[in-house]
């Protein structure tokens, strides 16, 4: 029963599963702002009770300059939606809410909140980073436009053969 619980709410998030590629910006705590080609690999795992996300941001030259890895689960027990995240070497789990027409998530940090907010819609995935400090204005810090570009059978396709 609990398989089958997390099978059918991570299929509320198939619209993420695929290839996406597009431009990203994000603005550091100094005002710098730094630009980039993002991309997203997203798929099912554990034949869909869990979903894989690995997110990559590339220098002009190539190089990488940002590197995620996520993984979104959901818990019967308390009907909420969770997201593992490692990034930049941090990590932590983090809520993740469904919106209409994609999904959000936080990070409390201290004083302020980092709020992710992201709309995946005919075939454009566009997500905005917000700072959030009671009682001001949000601080937008990021914003990606991704275009799904393509499938892919990751992770599920790269398992190892019994022989």
């Amino acid at each position: 029963v609990t398989v089958a619980a997390q099978k059918e709410a991570l299929a509320k998030l198939s619209f993420m599963d695929g290839l996406w590629r597009g431009p990203a910006w994000t603005i550091s705590p100094s005002g710098e702002k730094h630009t980039v080609t993002q991309t997203e690999r997203v798929g099912p795992f554990l034949d869909g009770a869990v979903k894989v996300v690995e997110g990559l941001g590339y220098e002009a030259d190539g190089k990488v300059a940002f590197n995620a890895f996520g993984v979104i689960s959901y818990s019967p027990a308390t009907r909420a939606y969770s997201l593992r995240s490692y990034a930049m070497g941090m990590s932590g789990d983090y809520v993740l809410t469904l919106l209409p027409e994609g999904f959000a998530w936080e990070i409390p940090a201290g004083p302020m909140t980092i709020r992710y907010t992201a709309t995946v819609k005919d075939g454009t995935w566009h997500e905005v980073g917000d700072r959030v400090v009671p009682g001001k204005d949000p601080v937008r810090f990021m914003e990606m436009t991704l275009k799904r570009f393509g499938d892919t059978t990751w992770p599920a396709g790269g398992a190892v053969p019994s022989r």
